[in-house]
């Protein structure tokens, strides 16, 4: 007679394969040749730009684009062509899907957002509520 478990065999063991995703955030070929342009005059000790969503205008949250001098533990990371750009962790959430270009005209010129995320925003386009 033969027992049970000298007939089991042992469960089949996959490769833990890391699925990638898609950053939270498209950048536009015109937005990558933006921060390219920006990284190129960016002062000394800069690793990269970093997009936020810090609460202001009269809809309650803005975009904002600044030079950061170090990566934070859970800003996402995009790599660029032209170095990385992390986009403000406490943002991630607000953005998921966003696509963000830079336009310019005869009188102005800025990033411009496409943010599937916004339920609304203010007159003038400087703020967005989600």
């Amino acid at each position: 007679m033969t027992s049970d478990t000298a007939h089991r065999e042992e469960p089949l063991s996959l490769p833990k394969r890391r699925l990638e995703r898609p950053a939270a955030v498209a950048l536009t070929p015109a937005a990558e040749a933006r921060v390219a342009a920006l990284m190129e005059r960016a002062p000394e000790g800069t690793l990269g730009l970093k997009l936020s969503t810090p609460r202001r205008g009269c809809s309650g949250l803005a975009y904002s684009v600044d030079y950061v001098t170090e990566a934070k533990p859970f800003d996402e990371r995009i790599d660029t062509p032209a170095g990385p750009f992390f986009i403000d962790a406490a943002s991630v959430l607000y953005l998921i899907g966003s696509t963000m270009d830079w336009q310019e005209d005869d009188f102005t010129a800025g990033f411009v957002f496409a943010n599937p995320n916004a339920k609304g925003a203010c007159g003038c386009g400087e703020s967005f509520t989600v």
